[in-house]
């Protein structure tokens, strides 16, 4: 049951082949089915992922498609059953790219499904099933817009990096995760690396690190963003541009504990050189495609969890659900702060 008028067509950026330009096109309105609801999407965050499909013409198997993996704005229709939300609340919530387009962001309205209703069409998504009003929020009032919708993958990426189990895409398995029962404080007094720590996915990094009680929360940044790192939670942050062997020289004289979980948030060659020579036996989370490190030197006793930071696999569900149930508490405190562009 629609609540307001909207508009039957709609702006959208669309690719329209393998190895495209996106362009403005003219696409219907989705129309919020039963447990759903449509929202103006005010602003619309931008991740990797949305210029390495069209540049390597990689996952994407159907076209044209829409891509777009998070937005926030303002609801403007309810499916039919949904007494959860109403007309005129602002909302953050993840997208999901297939499935006809419904759930991607490059667009003004998207559909925000109360139910698993469907599984996306294409490749890289055909294991994914669509979003839930337990991953749908109201954006608190100390965010913006713009800020809110920054907030759904950067956050995912790092809190499944750090806290999903080993599974179809590996988390760190770190248990349990601080928004859960115990959570707080757990992992006191042990050390982490996170490297990259002034992109979006480091500053949730950190800030994650903080809750479950790491320390210290050492971290690589041009140093610049050093005092904003340490607001989030670091304890010291290195200058990214020394060499190689200088930041692995730095993060040894910052500890005697052995590290056991390094965040690369950069997920280049030379961080990912520093991050496995730096772990004594653990984790390296990596949040690209495929890692830097030979195969020859490789141990048994260092895995390299290759992290795909959305909430919507099925053996990820639940874990997001918890920290979606607790997010708009967690950023109106300012316990979690959303990202901010750090150049």
């Amino acid at each position: 049951m629609a609540h307001t008028l909207v508009l039957a067509k709609q702006k959208a950026l669309v690719l329209p082949e393998k190895h495209g330009k996106l362009v403005l096109r003219e696409v219907d309105v989705p129309k919020p089915g039963s447990g759903e609801v449509l929202v103006r999407e005010d602003a619309i965050g931008l991740n990797p992922i949305d210029y390495f499909i069209p540049e390597t013409g990689l996952f994407v198997t159907l076209y044209p498609i829409i891509l777009g993996w998070e937005a926030a704005g303002i609801v403007v229709q309810l499916g039919e059953g949904v007494s959860s939300v109403a007309v005129g609340d602002k909302a953050l919530y993840p997208g999901v790219v297939g499935d006809g387009d419904r759930f991607a962001t490059f667009k003004q309205y998207s559909v925000v499904p109360a139910d698993l209703v469907s599984k996306a069409s294409s490749m890289l998504l055909r294991s994914l099933t669509c979003i839930h009003l337990s991953l749908y929020l109201q954006i608190p009032d100390n965010l913006s817009v713009e800020q809110a919708a920054a907030v759904p993958v950067g956050l995912d990426t790092a809190a499944l990096g750090l806290y999903a189990q080993p599974g179809e895409r590996d988390g760190a398995g770190l248990s349990p995760a601080p928004w859960e029962a115990g959570g707080r404080g757990k992992y006191q007094d042990q050390p982490i690396l996170v490297l990259g720590g002034a992109s979006s996915v480091g500053q949730y990094a950190i800030q994650l690190a903080r809750l479950s009680g790491f320390s210290p929360i050492i971290t690589t940044a041009s140093l610049k963003n050093a005092e904003y790192l340490k607001s989030l939670g670091a304890t010291h942050v290195i200058d990214r541009h020394l060499p190689r062997d200088s930041v692995v020289a730095a993060v040894r004289g910052l500890t005697e504990e052995p590290i056991r979980i390094v965040y690369d948030a950069a997920s280049t060659e030379d961080t990912h050189q520093i991050g496995y020579e730096v772990l004594e036996s653990g984790t390296l989370v990596n949040v690209t495609i495929g890692h830097f490190i030979p195969e020859d030197k490789l141990t048994s006793e260092k895995h390299i969890s290759d992290i795909f930071g959305n909430p919507y696999l099925p053996d990820r569900r639940e874990l997001s659900a918890g920290l979606y149930k607790q997010l708009i508490a967690l950023l109106s405190s300012g316990e979690l702060k959303a990202s901010h562009v750090l150049l």
